[in-house]
Formats: structure tokens, C-alpha cells, sequence
């Protein structure tokens, strides 16, 4: 979604091979105006700090009504205040989009008439609707994606319906037809949450690995540390919040919380801390108990690691909220981190 709108600005022709359509919202990326930066830089402590008072971490409107109790002119106004408005906060207008089929339908339609509205071509634009819960999977920003389908050298494939069948020395073949190919861009994520700490021999005590520990699905303490496995602190891994909220404020969490640990520690001579194993598997337990409510953990996603063939199912992420996590966090350190065996 970010790459197709460049690369169709310089390329003669593009072949988009869609395996699922997804959700989209404009960015309305602009030059800042020059009032509105200096009116956020002359309080950008209290901008950040008002941020992490979100659920997701970051600056939006998130409105506590229900989208079942709303007119539908009520429902059309916000919908359309909110694309305009751009940007991840869309969701944000009403307070139960992921609780519900119906309610999570109604902004499901309304992006999909978007689209119609966008893409000339009807045939095209069916193909570009989602037929997916909204919000189960990552929510995408972009810039003229939509529109990009209408130009002339702009085609979409659509591969469930025509699966590749194999690609060649300079085509990719699908549903019976090649297409001709001189660049091929792969754009098929990622093993999420876990593939990058997986791809290191990491080994605990006794010989434990980390490897075999997760291979019926990862479980962490506050996806900072994980029994048998001391010193080792894994910066918004599976069990944090991570990516159901804005990374960059959790990542600073993180460091923030690892760097006072380890002053902690150093002030009293600890020199070895890990996760205790029934603190653990409490808040591992208490990662999908919240996982399990709503709509997210319905649908085949990354969260899940449905993506990957093989990999064992469960909510990796904690959707219960930045707040709560940081508060359950400095409640932890507050009571000499409690959970944890330091020695």
C-alpha cells in the first residue's frame, strides 16, 4: 500500500498481485502549517504525555459512545469527519467498533463505498474491498493508493480467485496467464512478535532455548522477560502491547523501564533478575484473557500468527490498553518488581 502509488509514478507498467485487499485510510500527508508547528512545539512535553493517556498511545479523539446507538446520518457525519480528518484515529469515532459484527460493519461499508467511489473501474474496485472485519488486521495510511489503480499502467490481479502458478525467468504466471516481468516486488510480511528473536540461538538456563520454549507459542512477563532465561530483556516483545499501539512512545517505555531496572539492581548489587515462572504464566494468562474479547482475535492475523504455516495460535500482543500496561509496569517496579527473582 505504500510502494504501489511510487513505484506506478515510474514504472511503464505494474502488475499488483493481491492475495488479500486490506483497509486504508488517507494520511493527507502535507507540509506542516507553520502556526499549527510552533502552536505543538511550545507544549510538546504536555503533547506527548496527553498522547500515552490512549489506548493506542497516540493523539486521536476516541469517543465513548456506542456505534449501535447512532443515527445513521450521526454515523455518515463522523465517518466522513474522520476521513477527512486521515490517519489511524478513523476507528476512534464511536467506542465499539471491535465488539460487535454489526457495529464493526457499519465502518466497513463506509470505507468500502469510499473506495467505490474512488476506483473507476467497477470490476477493479470490487476487488479492492475488503471483505474482512475492519480492525482485525493491521489498519493501514496511505497516499493515492486507491487512486493509483486508475491509471493506465495500473493493473490488479486478484490471486485467490487466480492463484500464481509459478513465476519464470522474466513473467509471473497466474490463473492461466503470464504476465510479463522484468522487477519483481515481494511485499508478503513477516514471522511478527517472534521471527526476529526465533532467528538467534538465544539459550537459557540448563541449556533452555528459547527456540523450543516457543515452539508451541511464545508467553513472556509483561513481554519484558521470560522464565529460565535470565538478563535478557526483550523490548516490546509478545505480551506487550507493541503493535496495537503507537511503537515509537512504547519503545521509550521499555528502554526506560530495562534502564531503571538495572539501576536498581546496580544500587543493591543484583546481578542476575528473571521472570518468575507463576508471574509469568498469570500474565500470559491474562494477555489472551483480554485478547479474547471483541472481534480481534476472530480473524486470521499476524496478531495470532496465522500467517505463518505451522506456528501455534494465540494472541501475541496485550490489547489492554498503553495506560494500563504502564501502570501495571511501574506497579511492578514499585513493589521492587515484583514477579521477578533477583539475585
Amino acid at each position: 500500500i505504500q510502494s504501489i502509488p511510487l513505484i506506478a509514478e515510474t514504472a511503464a507498467q505494474v502488475t499488483v498481485f493481491q492475495r488479500t485487499a486490506n483497509y486504508s485510510i488517507p494520511a493527507h500527508n502535507a507540509p506542516l502549517d507553520k502556526a499549527y508547528e510552533a502552536k505543538i512545539k511550545a507544549r510538546y512535553p504536555q503533547f506527548r504525555a496527553e498522547a500515552k493517556k490512549t489506548g493506542p498511545g497516540f493523539h486521536a479523539v476516541f469517543e465513548t459512545d456506542s456505534v449501535l446507538d447512532a443515527t445513521p446520518q450521526e454515523r455518515e457525519r463522523r465517518y466522513r469527519e474522520r476521513w477527512q480528518q486521515g490517519g489511524l484515529g478513523f476507528l476512534g469515532c464511536f467506542a465499539d467498533h471491535m465488539m460487535t459484527q454489526e457495529g464493526n460493519d457499519y465502518a466497513a461499508n463506509f470505507l468500502r463505498d469510499r473506495i467505490r467511489s474512488i476506483v473507476d473501474d467497477p470490476e477493479t474496485a470490487e476487488k479492492l474491498c475488503p471483505t474482512n472485519l475492519i480492525g482485525a488486521k493491521r489498519f493501514c495510511v496511505d497516499t493515492n493508493y486507491y487512486a493509483t489503480y486508475n491509471r493506465p499502467n495500473v493493473a490488479l490481479v486478484d490471486i485467490r480467485a487466480n492463484p500464481i502458478e509459478q513465476v519464470s525467468a522474466n513473467a509471473v504466471h497466474a490463473g492461466g496467464e503470464a504476465y510479463g516481468a522484468d522487477i519483481l516486488v515481494m511485499a508478503t510480511g513477516f514471522d511478527a512478535m517472534t521471527g526476529a528473536l526465533l532467528a538467534v540461538d538465544i539459550q537459557g538456563v540448563g541449556g533452555a532455548r528459547l527456540q523450543e520454549r516457543w515452539a508451541e507459542g511464545p508467553s513472556s512477563y509483561l513481554g519484558l522477560a521470560i522464565k529460565d532465561f535470565p538478563n535478557l530483556f526483550t523490548v516490546t516483545g509478545p505480551g506487550s502491547p507493541s503493535v496495537f499501539t503507537n511503537m515509537l512512545p512504547h519503545i521509550e517505555q521499555h528502554v526506560d523501564w530495562i534502564a531503571d531496572c538495572i539501576g536498581y539492581m546496580e544500587s543493591r548489587n543484583y546481578r542476575r533478575i528473571e521472570a518468575d515462572a507463576d508471574a509469568e504464566d498469570q500474565w500470559w494468562d491474562h494477555v489472551q484473557e483480554v485478547g479474547a474479547v471483541g472481534l480481534k482475535a476472530t480473524v486470521d492475523s499476524w496478531y495470532i500468527g496465522a500467517n505463518i504455516e505451522g506456528k501455534a495460535r494465540g494472541m501475541m500482543p496485550y490489547l489492554g490498553g498503553f495506560p494500563q500496561y504502564c501502570e501495571k509496569c511501574e506497579t511492578v517496579a514499585a513493589e521492587g518488581y515484583a514477579g521477578f527473582k533477583l539475585a
